[in-house]
């Protein structure tokens, strides 16, 4: 099965039945008495609406629900004929692939490990994405029903239309190596932007509206949420910290990016490796440095702690210019609770007291986030286009 054909024509679905789809899609399986009370749907529009549905294939019952007394009701969930997304998170170092429903559920999984690190949208990070595509899609079943979208997190800022020459390069590429269809909506979208919004929706951001992730690893990088909307700036550069002006004094002259280039994981373990002590071998990454901080080795506790002092300075720039009420902190270094006692401190002397978080979502963070990008544009393009 070629999952990226579109097949038949959509059914057309009145505006309620395409708001039970989307309940169902947004907050998981339900009864018709449950669907009826979220929606304020009549029982005989209700029951309309499921039957247009179940005709489609976008819903399907599951059993009956447990615990209930008396006749238990049936519960309903979204059906195969509704299709599925991939996702692909396009990292520095270690590319994560998901297939999955349109209401979330995973139907397939994979990782594949860089040859080097990738600081850019690089020909070889595109050879990878296409190839972790290809595999999700030589996987798919007949019960997956049709690919109705691709969303891929890229460590780049990304344009508001595929229009940038390695964009269109990968989308080409697509096509022609993995067969999607030429139409097959693909979504481009900034690593650290998508677990922003992960951290918006499940993370430890949930609920609140004005917050900044902070990404600290290989790379440096912000994602920010104001008024509950993710901002991405005139050119789609909106949180790009690596550009803020560094070092900044009477005898250095800043360089382009050369902020990353000091708090990136790799100039990182190059300053720890040259003033490690004599007769000690040094860290072999960040990882094995942490490990160290963590056993109560006295130079790594004091090398650590010298780091998340230069954190906890950018945390500060970030919050005198956006005042976002809630930094989360994520990425490869930034999710190490290790650092979070000297960035809170450095952060609230150089700035307005902030609340500092480490993500509790891990490496998984912009995977979520392209997820749920590309499974709402699905679900919209899905029933949006053919709503009543």
């Amino acid at each position: 099965m070629n999952s990226s054909k579109s097949g038949p024509a959509e059914p057309k679905l009145t505006a309620s039945a395409r708001n039970v789809f989307l309940c169902l899609a947004r907050e998981g399986e339900a009864t018709r008495p449950d669907l009826a009370r979220r929606l304020g749907l009549s029982r005989p529009t209700l029951s309309a609406a499921m039957s247009d549905l179940a005709r489609a294939g976008y819903v399907e019952a599951m059993g009956l629900r447990d615990g209930s007394t008396g006749r238990k009701p049936a519960m309903y969930r979204i059906g195969a004929g509704a299709g599925h997304v991939i996702v692909v998170d396009a990292g520095s170092t270690f590319v994560r692939l998901r297939a999955s429903t349109l209401d979330g559920h995973t139907l397939y999984g994979g990782g594949y490990q860089l040859a080097t690190e990738q600081r850019r949208f690089s020909a070889e990070l595109t050879s990878v994405v296409v190839q972790a595509v290809r595999a999700a899609m030589a996987e798919a079943r007949e019960d997956w029903g049709n690919l109705r979208a691709i969303g891929i997190a890229l460590p780049t800022k990304v344009s508001r239309e595929l229009d940038q020459p390695e964009e269109i390069a990968l989308h080409q590429r697509l096509i022609d190596e993995a067969g999607i269809a030429a139409e097959l909506p693909l979504i481009l979208e900034n690593n650290v932007n998508c677990a922003a919004l992960a951290e918006g929706v499940k993370g430890v951001a949930s609920g609140v509206d004005d917050f900044a992730y902070i990404q600290v690893g290989v790379k440096i990088g912000m994602g920010i949420v104001l008024g509950g909307e993710l901002v991405r700036g005139c050119n789609g550069g909106a949180g790009e910290v690596s550009y803020l002006p560094f070092p900044w004094s009477p005898d250095a002259e800043p360089r382009q990016e050369e902020l990353e280039n000091y708090l990136g994981s790799e100039s990182l373990l190059r300053r720890v490796r040259g003033d490690w002590p004599d007769g000690e071998t040094p860290p072999t990454d960040a990882i094995d440095l942490f490990r160290l901080a963590g056993q109560g080795h006295a130079a790594a506790i004091e090398r650590v702690e010298h780091y998340a002092r230069d954190i906890g300075r950018l945390v500060a720039a970030c919050v005198a210019v956006l005042d976002p009420g809630l930094v989360v902190l994520g990425g490869g270094i930034g999710q190490n609770n290790l650092i979070l006692p000297q960035v809170r401190r450095v952060a609230d002397e150089l700035s307005v007291p902030t609340r500092v978080e480490v993500t509790g979502l891990g490496d998984e963070a912009t995977l979520m986030g392209i997820q749920h990008v590309a499974l709402r544009r699905a679900q919209e393009r899905l029933v949006g286009e053919s709503a009543g």
